[in-house]
């Protein structure tokens, strides 16, 4: 078994070393996340050693101390930070082209405009200097180059690197794709976000930051709208030497699948579903035993990265994600950058407030955060207080909706949801402008039907099949 494993693995290396496509790094990155695929070395979760963390470990945000009010002293704190946005995904789920960070969001602005302008009005507010950082995947690097031309005049610096590029493995005969003369994009792919920690060493980047006395790095996806720097978790950080913090938000039932910290074996760690033993799947969905789930906005200490990366030591549990390519099945091995909490000292979470997870995944998302239930005050978007519910309403739109372009058509102007509670829509539905919708209101237009919800409608508790139940 283990030679038949070795040769599996000499067979691939030597394949991989013909690859002049990618660095000398990225295929030592690459065959050592294979190489560890391969031995097995994925420990199973011992369901009886799981505890749920105490108040130490993932700590209430409302018990941080408050963030210092003299503006020398937040400027002391935000010169240690460096903000880093993940921007390697497309915005093709969404029927775009190009990246997703380029998709606009509110008034114009895209995820990339909202960022700036909110990192800008830090800047200038503290007279610090909090760069960006993008990590773009081959896949957005070109376009976000020209991209960020336009910021040339901001107060900002940007820096962008690529994360690894790694080649696709034919299930098959377990031979990179691109050698066998698939040497377009379709050939590699990204290797999760848990690369962002030797991708920003590879790049040279890790150095320039320490070498201007960063010292924290705060990581999130870029389509999080809620994902803003908080002095408040920055000066808790510094002054606890915590190296790594994952803030974590209680679960909602649209939550159940998302990541969760446990304590195991006196460390914290992030159970993914995927690690969940088929038996325990429903008590890990359940709100009682897990109630809290992984933002994806993860504050890490800069030299404690440099550190571990070194040292080779972050070995974050391995996602396979098995693909087809024109027919081919393929096999692409990720890490997630969550799943590194366990190797860094004094690692927490903290319980943030639900607004600082807003990310828009859907149109669905969209049209909450495009509605009248947010306001955009410098770049930030804030929550309207008119709504007296601290949840959003649950929104589902049909594949009619699915396409930004299709989405924006038909509405003429966002409806007002402050007083909804749930949306359903399903078919070939046009809305006119200034509509309101409350409560709960589900809109079916029937096959072949174009049902158009007239200019200034208010729909309150309605159930509606067709033109005579306006």
């Amino acid at each position: 078994m283990a030679a038949a494993v070795d040769e599996k693995l000499e067979k691939l290396r030597s394949a991989v070393a013909q690859l002049d496509q990618i660095s000398e790094n990225e295929k030592a990155g690459f065959i050592s996340l294979v190489s560890r695929y391969l031995s097995g070395e994925a420990e199973q979760i011992e369901w009886s050693k799981i505890q749920t963390p105490t108040d130490e470990v993932v700590v209430p945000y409302d018990t941080l101390a408050p963030a210092p009010e003299d503006l020398d002293a937040a400027k002391k704190l935000l010169d240690k930070l460096v903000v880093l946005k993940l921007n390697g995904g497309l915005g093709t789920t969404m029927g775009c082209t190009g990246p997703k960070s380029v998709i606009e969001v509110r008034n114009g602005f895209t995820f990339l405009d909202l960022i700036v302008i909110q990192i800008e009005s830090l800047n200038k507010k503290y007279g610090c200097n909090v760069p960006l950082l993008l990590m773009n995947s081959f896949n957005t690097h070109d376009d976000t180059q020209k991209i960020v031309e336009k910021y040339n005049n901001s107060n900002i610096e940007i820096h962008t690197f690529n994360q690894s590029q790694y080649p696709r493995i034919v299930t098959e005969d377990f031979l990179p794709l691109p050698s066998k003369g698939k040497t377009g994009k379709d050939g590699w792919y990204p290797p999760g976000h848990g690369d962002v920690f030797p991708s920003l060493n590879n790049s040279g980047k890790l150095d320039i930051l320490l070498s201007q006395g960063k010292e924290y790095v705060f990581v999130a996806n870029s389509d999080n709208l809620g994902a803003i720097v908080d002095i408040k978790i920055l000066n808790h950080l510094i002054h606890n030497q915590n190296e790594y913090c994952m803030e974590v938000t209680p679960k909602t039932l649209a939550d159940v699948k998302g990541g969760t910290l446990i304590s195991y074996e006196g460390r914290v760690q992030l159970l993914e579903i995927a690690q969940v033993p088929d038996e325990h799947v429903n008590e890990f969905k359940s709100i009682e035993k897990f109630k809290i789930f992984n933002t994806n906005n993860l504050w890490v200490n800069l030299k404690a990265i440099k550190r571990l990366v070194e040292a080779e030591a972050l070995k974050m549990e391995i996602i396979p994600n098995p693909k087809e390519v024109d027919g081919v099945k393929v096999l692409q091995l990720e890490t997630a950058a969550g799943a590194a909490i366990r190797f860094f000292e004094k690692a927490i979470g903290i319980n943030v407030p639900r607004s600082r997870f807003l990310p828009v995944k859907a149109t669905s998302d969209l049209l909450l955060v495009q509605s009248d239930l947010y306001t955009l005050v410098d770049g930030f978007v804030i929550r309207n207080p008119a709504r007296a519910n601290p949840s959003n309403p649950s929104i589902e739109l049909g594949p009619e909706f699915k396409k930004v372009s299709n989405f924006l058509a038909r509405f003429k102007s966002i409806p007002s949801i402050v007083e909804l509670d749930s949306l359903k829509v399903s078919g070939d539905v046009w809305f006119g402008s200034g509509v309101a919708l409350k409560g709960k209101v589900t809109i079916t237009a029937k096959s072949g039907v174009k049902l158009e919800i007239p200019d200034g409608a208010v729909l309150e508790n309605k159930d509606i099949n067709g033109p005579e139940d306006l």
